[in-house]
């Protein structure tokens, strides 16, 4: 179930973003037995973008959270997101 999660996570940014560094770490099993856990999984993803230029950190969110609304609450409960630009060692705006 949860690679499946995780394929539907990254091909729902790889549509949305075209990112051209895209990481996913399946942290669910760090929340074992929370209750929201049933509903999908705990993801980071860390992600490097052409898209995010010129962006700060809260609308590179929004980017990433509107590409991923729709596995919210199904395939995925909580997503802890690093957005940074391409060849970028960094996530500052």
């Amino acid at each position: 179930m949860t690679d499946a999660r995780i394929e539907r996570l990254r091909a729902a940014l790889a549509a949305a973003l075209d990112p051209q560094l895209l990481e996913i770490r399946d942290d669910s099993a760090l929340h074992a037995g929370h209750a929201g856990a049933r509903e999908g999984g705990h993801f980071h993803v860390t992600l490097a973008c052409r898209g995010f230029d010129g962006l700060r950190m809260i609308a590179r969110h929004r980017l990433v959270y509107d590409a991923v609304a729709p596995l919210m609450g199904r395939d995925i409960h909580a997503i802890s997101i690093d957005a940074r630009l391409p060849d970028s060692n960094t996530t500052s705006d």
